[in-house]
């Protein structure tokens, strides 16, 4: 059975910045998407951004121009680099990864930017 591990997360001043990433176990295959979501205190978990298999690339509006994500398809991983961070960002981020058989999600960690 496949798993995702996410590491990066933690506590940060606004302005900072801090880079997640998420390893997928080598049991998961035919990867179609590999996505960030989070959930803001009060919030609906929400997509962040997403990467596809052909190298497509897709964020929401509140973080274009300061988030990154990016895929390092050999080793099943897939990061997400965050500059300028406000505290609004605050909330647990979740990996995402979409393949053709099934749909897996992380167990979420912490981001917490202070003001």
């Amino acid at each position: 059975q496949g798993q995702l591990v996410e590491s990066g997360g933690g506590l940060v001043q606004a302005g900072g910045s801090l880079t997640l990433s998420c390893a997928a176990s080598r049991s998961i295959f035919s990867i179609v998407t590999m996505a960030w979501h989070r959930q803001t205190p009060g919030n609906q978990r929400e997509l962040v951004a997403f990467t596809t298999s052909s190298g497509t690339t897709n964020y929401a509006d509140s973080v274009k121009g300061r988030f990154t994500i990016s895929r390092d398809s050999a080793n099943n991983t897939v990061y997400l680099q965050m500059n300028s961070l406000k505290p609004e960002d605050t909330g647990v981020y979740y990996c995402r990864v979409v393949t053709t058989y099934y749909n897996y999600w992380g167990q979420g960690t912490q981001v917490t930017v202070s003001s």
